[in-house]
């Protein structure tokens, strides 16, 4: 059988081109189908030539280790590509060696930022400028690199071929602190001779539209920062960089904003070029290399229905995504057509746009005329399932809309199916809402003039986000995000990057996110560096919720500041702000002492141990009564105390009891909100009721995870009531159809229904529960996840009283196999059972 390393990745990429780490870390998984394969030794050597080991060799080490191994030998210069082998060993038998590389970034910058002479203003945009330099190479080409930047967007090409493979370059930080660059290889797009390189500059997040206030709010204009380095056959180099000499003009692109849309008049050309504007580095601002996964086209679709009305033509896309589209037209010059983009119709069949705010959600284009003529945009992206054409005369080519998907690649790793296909297309709705709003930053929708990184949604999400997308880069720059973004009182804002737009508290479930986030980083991965690099900000942030408590009481009665958003977009259920606050407060305690524990800190760990009992006291004593009713007796109460462990043993079965008779006295339906949702299956299933978390799972009526379906929702919607029969659609001014966070739902169906979950004690999937939890209506299910360690598979399937297991554990891996509640393994296994790498099938009966 082959043994093979396979996945080999340094920090968060495979080969990263532009990495300024002095310390990168290695990571890999093994690929064997022999039972039991495991890791007893590794090697890593690092060169400066393919197998070479001259920067370092780690020597043969006894270790099961195979993520996150820290790169230990000399300093690998500025603009070099180091080299690197992984060789392991199972005993006596060795694996088959997998090779990669890193290249370090350029070191000092000497070129100036550039831009153009127009800005705008805060709700009047300008033309994208062009910015080109033209060069000659007198000597040939060995190996070029371009580092690049902007504040705002990019997008160039050199002699004609496109510079890298992202979409809207560089992304979104907090540009007052960092903006990140990215690396790519132009060596087959330069020439021996003249040589041209051109760049549109877009507004993007740093000068367009990024929510309801206007423009402008980091900068008044697109600046470039880029660097081309040309090593020669000879030995000898040259850079060219952005400065003075460059020029710039205006052309096609008569405005490109990421909400408001793009403008294109295919009949102009660039004229009247002139000498750039250069710019004084912003200060404080670090250019920081990319470390995380590129904004990308990650798929095309085509329409599934084409209607006329009246002079419009609607396209139905048959999914709600996020890109934009490309357009196919034959027509005369000067012929000018433009595209609506929305997510529903109304009761008419025309497209719904009032959800949009003050989003134009438009694209323009003005033909040139001739033969068929196709464009796309670069600088805008729309949430939409409907295109509407305007002003296209008579019928558009066959080809003439083509949806273009763009987002954040992260690498799919989870599927789920069952034998119910409403929750397949659940699970569907899950994955597309998140692709659609993962641009660089977990937004909380796409389309309308509101796109941020709301952290309360993140943070209920990031699990379900884990089972589904390998997210570990992302959200590291997430976490780097909320760092920025942080106060100089240590409070987390309820958006990160952060525009000021909803101030700099977040408040109880959003704020929090700066601990949950990395917390579940390090469960889901394994990764410590996430906890280490922003230990004391923890510490400053758990201090200040302690400036917002009294009596271990957060958001008390006295306290004046945000007291928070609450069960965000619950159904006539009150949890009160204090209440949501001190469990949250006592569920960041907990997580920062067992931060603490993992980095050695034992005198912090005693501290928030403590801070942790004192809360859960304070807590017990202020919301908790002897019949086990929690605060308001809502949902989101009972279920916060159970989820959080914030109970004492002895009134947990009444808690749930309470809880369950809610749930009843409304038809079996929920009332959670953000905050509650994504642990009420959890509330139940842990405490002996996955009969009713069945129960909600399967509700068909509203309030429920699978009404939106039963609409033909192809994303999760924002609010359980979107639209309804007997309402029709929710409020405008707040109603996204693609919002991802009571998605949430997903980490349940991979964790419980198919029974994939993490080890309490063990991070990173090293060690690993299968417990699967059969239930409800359905007959089988099916999990497949792509783990650190390779590909774990948990299918059940019912036959009458006969539950069929078969599990797969991957190499180097150990799972605890537990067999489901009512039923007892015919062969004798105990009730759980630890098993290493290989394929199991097992058979139980109730």
């Amino acid at each position: 059988m082959a043994h093979r390393i396979v996945r080999l990745r340094t920090n968060y990429l495979e080969n990263p081109l532009g990495l300024d780490d002095p310390q990168p870390r290695f990571s890999w998984a093994l690929d064997s189908e022999e039972p039991g394969a495991k890791q007893t030794h590794y090697q890593i050597t690092v060169g400066s030539t393919e197998g070479g080991s001259d920067f370092w060799d780690s020597g043969k080490v006894a270790s099961e280790e195979s993520k996150w191994i820290a790169y230990a030998g000399s300093v690998v210069p500025a603009k070099t590509r180091a080299f690197v082998k992984v060789q392991a060993w199972d005993g006596d038998t060795a694996y088959e060696p997998v090779s990669g590389f890193y290249e370090t970034g350029p070191g000092t910058w000497d070129a100036s930022w550039i831009g153009g002479i127009l800005a705008g203003g805060p709700r009047t945009s300008v033309p994208p400028a062009r910015v080109r330099k033209s060069f000659a190479l007198d000597k040939p080409i060995k190996s070029a690199r371009i580092y690049i930047t902007a504040l705002g967007l990019y997008d160039g090409t050199i002699n004609g071929k496109r510079i890298g493979n992202w979409n809207l370059a560089p992304g979104w930080t907090h540009f007052g602190k960092r903006v990140r660059y990215q690396a790519f290889d132009v060596a087959d797009s330069l020439q021996q001779g003249e040589n041209l390189i051109e760049v549109d500059m877009g507004d993007g997040w740093y000068c367009g539209n990024l929510e309801w206030r206007g423009r402008q709010l980091y900068g008044d204009r697109p600046k470039l920062l880029a660097e081309v380095h040309v090593a020669h056959d000879d030995g000898s180099s040259t850079v060219i960089f952005t400065d003075d000499t460059w020029e710039h003009a205006f052309g096609p692109i008569l405005e490109g904003d990421t909400i408001s849309g793009e403008a294109h008049d295919a009949r102009r050309s660039f004229e009247d070029w002139l000498p750039v504007k250069t710019f004084i580095h912003p200060e404080g601002m670090q250019v920081v290399p990319t470390d995380e996964p590129r904004i990308a086209v990650t798929e095309e679709t085509q329409p599934i229905e084409v209607k006329q009305q009246g002079g419009r033509w609607l396209f139905d896309m048959g999914q709600n995504m996020v890109g934009h589209v490309r357009l196919k037209v034959d027509a005369n010059a000067g012929r000018s057509m433009w595209m609506r983009f929305g997510e529903v119709l109304d009761d008419k069949g025309n497209l719904y746009i009032a959800n949009l705010r003050n989003a134009k959600q438009t694209d323009y284009y003005a033909c040139r005329g001739g033969t068929p003529e196709v464009w796309e945009p670069k600088f805008t992206f729309h949430g939409f399932r409907y295109v509407e054409l305007n002003g296209h005369g008579g019928e558009p080519l066959p080809d003439a809309i083509t949806g273009v998907v763009v987002h954040s690649d992260t690498e799919r790793v989870g599927w789920f199916e069952c034998s119910d296909p409403l929750i397949n297309q659940l699970v569907k709705n899950i994955d597309w809402g998140w692709r659609g709003n993962s641009v660089d930053v977990p937004t909380d929708c796409p389309q309308r003039d509101e796109r941020l990184g709301w952290t309360g949604d993140a943070q209920v999400f990031i699990r379900t986000a884990t089972y589904i997308r390998d997210v570990n880069g992302f959200f590291a720059k997430y976490v780097q995000d909320l760092a920025d973004a942080q106060t100089d009182k240590g409070s987390i804002p309820p958006t990160a990057p952060n525009t000021g737009a909803v101030g700099g508290d977040g408040g109880p479930a959003w704020s929090d996110a700066f601990m949950i986030c990395p917390w579940w980083l390090y469960r889901s991965y394994g990764d410590v560096d996430v906890l280490a690099k922003h230990y004391d900000k923890y510490k400053f942030f758990i201090d200040y919720l302690g400036t917002t408590s009294k009596d271990f009481i957060r958001n008390h009665e006295e306290f004046e500041g945000f007291k928070g958003f609450g069960d965000w977009l619950s159904i006539n259920a009150e949890t009160t702000n204090d209440f949501i606050g001190t469990a949250y407060y006592a569920y960041c305690a907990e997580i920062m002492a067992k931060i603490a524990v993992v980095l050695g800190h034992s005198a912090d760990e005693a501290t928030y141990t403590k801070l942790y009992e004192d809360i859960k006291a304070a807590f017990n004593a202020k919301y908790v009564t002897a019949d086990g009713k929690v605060s308001t007796g809502s949902q989101t109460s009972q279920v916060l105390a159970l989820h959080f462990g914030l109970l004492p043993a002895e009134l947990r079965g009444k808690a749930v009891e309470i809880l369950v008779q809610d749930i009843e006295a409304r038809g079996w339906k929920l009332s959670t909100g953000f905050v509650g949702s994504s642990y009420l299956p959890y509330a139940l299933s842990k405490n002996g009721r996955s009969d009713v978390a069945y129960k909600l799972l399967h509700q068909k009526d509203w309030p429920s995870w699978l009404y939106a379906v039963t609409k033909g929702a192809t994303t999760i919607w924002e609010r359980w009531d979107g639209w309804t029969e007997e309402n029709g659609f929710q409020d405008p001014g707040m109603n996204s159809f693609n919002h991802y966070a009571y998605g949430a739902v997903g980490e349940w169906l991979f964790s419980t229904v198919a029974g994939i979950d993490l080890d309490p004690e063990v991070p990173g999937f090293k060690k690993f529960r299968l417990a699967a939890t059969p239930g409800g209506e359905l007959t089988w299910a099916n999990a497949r996840f792509i783990s650190p360690y390779g590909e774990i598979v948990s299918n059940w399937s019912l036959a009458g009283d006969e539950l069929n297991w078969s599990v797969v554990v991957p190499p180097n891996a150990t799972a605890v196999v537990s067999v489901p509640g009512g039923y007892r393994s015919v062969d004798g296994k105990s009730e759980a059972f630890e098993v290493g790498p290989g394929r199991y099938e097992f058979v139980a009966v109730k």
